[in-house]
């Protein structure tokens, strides 16, 4: 990522998380082994950045939720996705909210035939059919890149680590500088 153009810094949830101007971020994803899927975030010095808490799905529900929170628990996004519709939706909305009016961005499956998974992003604003950031896959699904629409400017880069028996499964993210990283950790925890 060393070659790409300098980002202004893109707020995308809160200007405070968006990276330094001058150093990527570099996060640690943990999925915890729970009956619910639960996430711990933390940098490279095993500081809590944020956690992860889901809702239990069960036959009766209709949607699976997801609720980033900052180190102190306070939730930051809800995120949502709908278990009936067959083109793997999430969306994401301010706090715990739900209302049309606290939504930040929409992720979506480019294409319901895929060979590699890429998945387009769009944001509450955008009036266009043009995705405003891509998810893409390597063939293996171990590695996905986050670029800006459906340029070749890389703000991302997500490697996924396997777990065993004994050891929790594990997402390494750099988050480019100036990049909102709140914003990429609510991308990866919708992956799985």
């Amino acid at each position: 990522m060393e070659n790409q153009p300098q980002l202004s810094a893109t707020a995308i949830i809160s200007p405070q998380y968006c990276a330094p101007a001058t150093h990527p971020v570099d996060l640690i994803i943990t999925k915890e082994r729970t009956l619910r899927d639960s996430f711990t975030i933390t940098d490279t010095n095993n500081n809590v950045v944020f956690t992860v808490k889901s809702s239990l799905v069960t036959i009766v529900t209709s949607h699976e939720h997801r609720f980033l929170c900052d180190a102190n628990g306070n939730p930051i996004i809800h995120l949502r996705r709908s278990l009936t519709a067959t083109n793997d939706t999430w969306k994401a909305f301010r706090g715990e909210s739900e209302e049309s009016k606290d939504l930040i961005f929409t992720r979506k499956l480019s294409s319901l035939i895929q060979l590699r998974t890429k998945l387009n992003v769009f944001l509450a604003n955008n009036s266009t059919q043009d995705c405003d950031f891509t998810v893409k896959a390597n063939l293996s699904q171990s590695s996905w890149k986050v670029y800006i629409g459906n340029s070749d400017n890389l703000v991302a880069q997500i490697k996924k680590k396997l777990g065993t028996i004994f050891s929790r499964e594990k997402y390494m993210v750099n988050v480019s500088p100036n990049m909102d990283y709140a914003f990429i950790v609510a991308l990866v925890v919708t992956l799985d």
